[in-house]
């Protein structure tokens, strides 16, 4: 197993700031801090993050119900409920699930709720090198790469550049079997709000914004399904889109890989 390297709380951390305006306990004040800050800036995002977590729960229970029993969560946060897991084996029990993110205070946690249960583990990797994640020991032991398997990039792509975030979802796709599934969810701000604040001000790392056309453009060559790209309320209602004046929202979809 892959040591838990040592942790700076004074740095805040997006997972912590997450787990804040998720009402967790996991978090440090570095990472209050600016989770109040981002809010004054934005009084929505908590009501996003909620968002996102439907969405990325929604994803995983489609794709069970489609028949795939792996799963790769990749930046996969400190553990809430419902898990990724518990909303894959609410489908099929036997389903497997590797958690990924580069945050100790993240696997520790996910080590010691979630990873000691057979067909579940949690990986310390860095999710932009695709090639290292998936020939990573703790995630091979638990995912078969030659069968499907559904990828969750919730709310991480929004941290790279559209070219690189490309690149990123195409190679953990390209690594995956056919019909396997990729679920992807950004923050979608709008544009007045972003050039009125500096991006820093946001995340604990560089935010990008991104729009319909890019999250197409990333998963062209996959089908995307129903309802295609939406804001993530909509989506788990299956109503494509966005609403109406929205000024920022989770923007999501997920595609599959054609047949070989």
């Amino acid at each position: 197993m892959t040591p838990v390297q040592e942790f700076d709380p004074s740095r805040p951390n997006i997972a912590r700031v997450y787990d804040y305006w998720l009402g967790g306990k996991d978090n440090f004040a570095a990472d209050r801090e600016l989770a109040q800050k981002m809010c004054e800036i934005n009084p929505t995002v908590p009501a996003m993050v909620r968002d996102n977590r439907a969405f990325a729960i929604q994803a995983v229970t489609r794709a069970a119900q489609s028949g795939i029993t792996q799963f790769l969560d990749l930046g996969a946060g400190l553990p809430t409920q419902p898990s990724l897991d518990e909303a894959a084996r609410a489908v099929n029990p036997d389903a497997r699930v590797a958690y990924v993110d580069f945050d100790p205070v993240v696997i520790s946690h996910l080590r010691a709720l979630l990873a000691r249960q057979p067909g579940i583990t949690a990986a310390s990797a860095d999710l932009t090198d695709p090639a290292t994640v998936l020939a990573h020991p703790d995630i091979r032991q638990t995912i078969d790469l030659a069968q499907p398997v559904c990828v969750i990039m919730a709310c991480t792509l929004h941290f790279m550049r559209s070219a690189q975030a490309k690149k990123v979802a195409a190679a953990y796709m390209d690594g995956a079997a056919a019909t396997s599934q990729i679920a992807v969810s950004v923050v979608h701000i709008a544009s007045a709000t972003m050039r009125a604040t500096p991006p820093e001000s946001y995340t604990a790392g560089t935010f990008f914004r991104h729009d319909p056309a890019e999250m197409a453009d990333w998963l062209a060559g996959w089908q995307i399904l129903p309802p295609g790209v939406a804001e993530a309320r909509r989506w788990v209602a299956g109503i494509g889109g966005a609403p109406p004046g929205a000024a920022s929202y989770i923007l999501c979809a997920a595609a599959v890989k054609p047949p070989d």
